[in-house]
């Protein structure tokens, strides 16, 4: 038992611990809040469930609050539609033209990430759902791909997630990839489904 505690705490100091710090020293808090408004929830729920059995994706706006902090005011939704566990293929035109109007209007906020929907199979993202963030942190690295459930999401309680991808280079140098949850929100550990390369964040809802 000793050895394999030396051993932990050598893997912790050396970068190998994928993040966290050592058994034995304190745990630095490095989660990173969602905050959603009612308005942006209602309207990807809305949407999700207008797409049954597809799926569906859209843009999130807002702002990134600070290094921790991503709030989402509003989104809208993007004319695609998906088969199967994966949305297809993002609509790049409609995508900048919506973007012009915003500016024109003089919307303030900013492209943060996006979303779409998993109906009846939980939040999680597939190998196309990682090309597609891969693509949006290409443009910017703090950008969020938010998962939701319109079928599970029953009765009061909203199946939604958030994620990110990690660098598995990253990892081994030591670098934290933010998995450390706070006590505001929870952390599900990235899924074997996608080859360990996505973590979940802290999602908030706000009025």
């Amino acid at each position: 038992m000793a050895g394999i505690e030396r051993l932990q705490r050598m893997l912790g100091g050396a970068g190998g611990g994928f993040g966290h710090p050592p058994t034995d020293g304190p745990a630095v808090d490095t989660s990173e809040q969602v905050y959603i408004s009612s308005l942006a929830l209602l309207k990807m729920l809305k949407h999700g469930r207008a797409g049954v059995p597809m799926e569906v994706m859209g843009l999130m706006l807002g702002e990134f609050v600070d290094e921790y902090t991503v709030r989402v005011v509003d989104v809208f939704a993007m004319p695609q539609s998906g088969t199967g566990v994966s949305v297809e293929a993002v609509d790049h035109v409609f995508q900048t033209n919506m973007l012009d109007m915003l500016k024109q209007t003089g919307r303030p906020e900013m492209v943060v990430g996006w979303y779409h929907s998993h109906p009846g199979f939980g939040c999680w993202l597939s190998g196309v759902d990682i090309n597609t963030q891969q693509s949006f942190e290409a443009l910017n690295q703090r950008a969020v791909a938010v998962v939701v459930d319109p079928i599970q999401s029953v009765r009061g309680k909203v199946v939604i997630d958030a994620f990110r991808l990690i660098n598995p280079q990253t990892m081994m140098l030591g670098q934290e990839p933010r998995q450390t949850t706070s006590n505001l929100g929870s952390l599900n550990k990235p899924s074997i489904q996608v080859n360990n390369n996505n973590a979940a964040l802290d999602i908030l809802c706000t009025e």
